[in-house]
């Protein structure tokens, strides 16, 4: 994996000013604003989730980036879980949206509900936000979630909060694991690598390069209790770090165009 380099070539600083992120912009508004329409007749969120995944593949491709998936085999053949994943980048959210071959709703921090087009959409398909300023969030967010759980809808969570500002994997926060306890269903890990030398925290400038999703085996959580959420949250992190320091080979990697798009 190529490090970010700082300070980022003049190159990439006038290919995003000038080009990527106009069109990023054009995208977003574009695709949000469809988005806003079909919301009128879609009051459960499922075209709109199509419409987001176009929109992620798009951005995607708009930040010069190729993404790869591994371990595509072990997402759950009945998709109802709790999906998580470390926080590195902006571009999280179009990643993830791009590689995850299902309907999902996310658990989103609070502010981005005041970004136009993105926090319009947030509104109105369905996803849950939620106050991250907290070390134990709101039950009425987290309510929220397991209503949307039990009613067949997968979440998804970054439960470090907020983005990284180093790189690194932060402490956790329990929302996860206690979703996944409640609702009794399994909490997947996941890693994502490269995303954070695209665009990290506190810039504006995309530096492409590879990008890479790394899906762990599911946690089961049958038969736990609320009095081991911190048990199965520090369970959680070490799964996450396990992956982000997972070898990427020709032979454990698959494209996501081939593995992932067939069960949205």
């Amino acid at each position: 994996m190529r490090r970010r380099p700082n300070p980022l070539p003049w190159i990439d600083r006038w290919r995003t000013n000038l080009i990527q992120m106009p069109l990023f912009v054009l995208i977003t508004a574009s695709f949000g604003s469809l988005a806003l329409l079909v919301s009128l007749v879609d009051r459960k969120g499922y075209v709109q989730h199509r419409i987001a995944r176009v929109w992620a593949r798009c951005c995607v491709w708009v930040s010069g980036s190729k993404l790869t998936v591994i371990g595509v085999e072990n997402l759950p053949q009945e998709p109802i879980a709790v999906y998580t994943s470390n926080h590195t980048s902006y571009m999280d959210i179009p990643v993830i949206f791009s590689a995850l071959p299902f309907q999902f709703r996310i658990l989103a921090k609070r502010n981005l509900w005041s970004i136009p087009f993105i926090g319009w959409y947030l509104d109105r398909s369905g996803q849950i936000p939620i106050d991250t300023h907290k070390k134990h969030a709101p039950l009425s967010s987290l309510s929220a979630g397991i209503h949307a759980l039990r009613s067949g809808m997968p979440l998804f969570v970054f439960p470090e909060g907020a983005r990284t500002k180093d790189g690194k994997l932060q402490p956790f926060l329990s929302g996860a694991a206690f979703l996944a306890i409640r609702a009794q269903i399994p909490l997947v890990p996941m890693a994502l690598s490269g995303v954070y030398e695209l665009l990290p925290i506190h810039t504006h400038h995309y530096y492409p390069g590879e990008l890479t999703l790394n899906i762990g085996e599911p946690i089961e959580t049958a038969g736990m209790n609320l009095r081991q959420t911190a048990e199965l949250t520090a369970q959680l992190r070490a799964a996450i770090e396990k992956l982000r320091e997972a070898p990427v080979t020709e032979e454990s990697s698959t494209v996501r165009d081939e593995a992932v798009g067939t069960r949205s």
